[in-house]
C-alpha cells in the first residue's frame, strides 16, 4: 500500500517507520529542511508515561488566576480576539472535573505505557541511540498541599500497574543526589522508576535516516497546499512542487495539522500551547541531575541530557507566536538554578520555543476519521516524544489491517463528535 505521511517531527518520522516495517510504500512531507525541526527540536527530553496527566485537572480553575499573576508563572496567557482560544479553552475547562481527569488519565497513561514498550523494543532492534537514560523521573513537591494532592495520581497509576513511590526529602537526594545542594525546602516526591528520558532530535533524526534506508521516501522543504477530497476520500495531495497520491494518508503536522483539517471540512480540536527551554552545558558533574527532575510549582522538567542539561516547561496561549521573551528564560533558569545551583552554565543556556498541539482533554487524536482513508496521529500536547513509538505502531497497525495491542476506539477523533 501506498502511504503519504504529512508532517516529520518525532509523530511523522515514527510512523513512517512502523509503516515501511509492516511493508509499506511511505512518502513523507515536510515542509522544514529536515526532521525534528520544530516542536521536536528542543522538548524537555521526557519519556514519561507515569507523568501522563491531562492539563484540564479538577484544580485548574482554582489554581489558573493564581498561577497568571505568579512572577515565574506555569501558566501564560495572551489573549487576542481568536475563536480557535475561546473555544479550545471551554472545552478544557469542561474536562476539569475529577471524573473526566480519571478518564482522560487513564487513556493517556495506557498509550504512554504502551508506547514506552515500543520505544524499547524499537531500541532493542535497532540499538539507536539519542543520549537516553533509563533511570526514572521525579516529581519535586516545594509545598505540602503538592504532596496531598498526588494522592489521586498514584490511585491510577496503580490501577494500571504502574511502579511509582512517594519519598520524603531524604528520599529525593537518594535518587537526585544533585538536590541536597539546594536551598529549597522540598517536602517530597513522586518518582516513576521505569521513566525514561532523551534527545528526542537526536533519535527522530536517527530513525528519520533508518526509515530512508528502510525505503521511506523524505521530501524536505516542501509545503502541502490543499488536500483533495472526493466522495468521501482524498484523491491527492497538493504541494509547491507537486501533485501526489497515495492510497492511504496520515496528517501529523502537530498545530499545523488543524488547518490541514479544517479545509477538507474536519473539526480538529488541537491548539498550540507554546513552550520553552533552555539547554546547557555541565559544569558540575556531581551536581547535575541523574535523570529528571520535575519542579511542580513551575511545571518545569531539568532533564540531564549526556553533558547538557535541558529545562522546558511552562504553557502559554499565545496563538502561533515564536518570540522569545526574556521572562520566560528568567523563569526555566530560576527553577534549575533553585534545585541545582551550579550544575549547569546558565551564560552558556541556548533558548527555544515551540508550539504543543493540545487538545482539550489531554488525549492525543490517533485514529482514522470519517474520511475513509485519512487516518490522524497529533495532539499530543507535552507528551509527544513520550507516546510517540506506540501512538505510531497503533496507526500502522490499522492501516494495515491488524488489531493494535491495546485499546483504541477512544483515541480517535470520533470521541469529539
Amino acid at each position: 500500500m501506498k502511504c503519504i505521511v504529512l508532517g516529520a517531527g518525532v509523530i511523522g518520522v515514527t510512523t513512517a517507520w512502523y509503516l515501511a516495517k509492516q511493508g509499506h510504500e511511505v512518502t513523507v512531507i515536510e515542509r522544514q529542511l529536515g526532521p525534528a525541526l520544530e516542536t521536536s527540536f528542543a522538548n524537555a527530553g521526557q519519556v514519561s508515561p507515569g507523568y501522563s496527566s491531562p492539563w484540564a485537572a479538577p484544580s485548574i480553575p482554582r489554581k489558573a488566576p493564581r498561577w497568571l499573576m505568579m512572577k515565574h508563572a506555569p501558566l501564560i496567557l495572551r489573549p487576542a480576539v481568536n475563536w480557535d482560544m475561546i473555544t479550545w479553552g471551554v472545552a478544557m475547562l469542561r474536562n476539569c472535573t475529577s471524573t473526566r481527569y480519571a478518564l482522560n488519565k487513564e487513556r493517556m497513561v495506557r498509550l504512554a505505557e504502551y508506547s514506552r514498550d515500543q520505544l524499547d523494543a524499537l531500541r532493542g532492534e535497532t540499538g539507536i541511540t539519542y543520549d537516553g537514560r533509563q533511570q526514572g523521573t521525579l516529581q519535586l513537591f516545594r509545598t505540602d498541599k503538592q504532596l496531598h494532592d498526588v494522592d489521586k495520581d498514584v490511585k491510577v497509576l496503580k490501577a494500571e500497574g504502574v511502579p511509582c513511590e512517594v519519598l520524603d526529602p531524604a528520599g529525593c537526594i537518594a535518587a537526585e543526589p544533585g538536590l541536597a545542594r539546594s536551598d529549597v525546602p522540598f517536602v517530597g516526591g513522586l518518582r516513576l522508576p521505569h521513566d525514561e528520558t532523551g534527545d528526542c532530535n537526536l533519535f527522530t533524526v536517527r530513525l528519520a535516516e533508518m526509515a530512508a534506508e528502510a525505503g521511506v521516501v523524505f521530501r524536505f522543504n516542501e509545503t502541502v497546499k490543499r488536500v483533495n477530497v472526493d466522495a468521501g476520500r482524498i484523491t491527492s495531495v497538493i504541494t509547491d512542487q507537486a501533485e501526489l497520491s497515495a492510497d492511504s494518508y496520515v496528517l501529523a503536522l502537530g498545530s499545523y495539522s488543524t488547518a490541514i483539517a479544517r479545509s477538507i471540512d474536519l473539526r480538529l480540536p488541537v491548539y498550540p500551547v507554546k513552550g520553552y527551554s533552555i539547554t546547557m552545558p555541565i559544569v558540575d558533574e556531581a551536581g547535575a541531575p541523574v535523570s529528571t527532575v520535575m519542579d511542580e510549582s513551575y511545571k518545569v522538567a531539568i532533564t540531564r541530557l549526556g553533558d547538557r542539561i535541558r529545562v522546558g516547561g511552562m504553557a502559554e496561549l499565545s496563538g502561533f507566536s515564536h518570540d522569545l521573551p526574556p521572562a520566560r528564560e528568567r523563569t526555566l533558569k530560576h527553577s534549575v538554578s533553585s534545585l541545582f545551583p551550579g550544575a549547569g552554565d546558565l551564560d552558556a543556556a541556548r533558548f527555544w520555543t515551540g508550539l504543543r498541539p493540545m487538545t482539550p482533554d489531554g488525549t492525543p487524536v490517533v485514529g482514522p476519521s470519517r474520511i475513509a482513508n485519512l487516518h490522524i496521529n497529533t495532539g499530543h500536547g507535552t507528551l509527544g516524544w513520550t507516546m510517540a513509538c506506540g501512538s505510531a505502531r497503533v496507526l500502522a497497525d490499522q492501516i494495515s489491517g491488524k488489531r493494535p495491542e491495546i485499546e483504541t476506539a477512544d483515541l480517535a477523533i470520533s470521541r469529539y463528535a
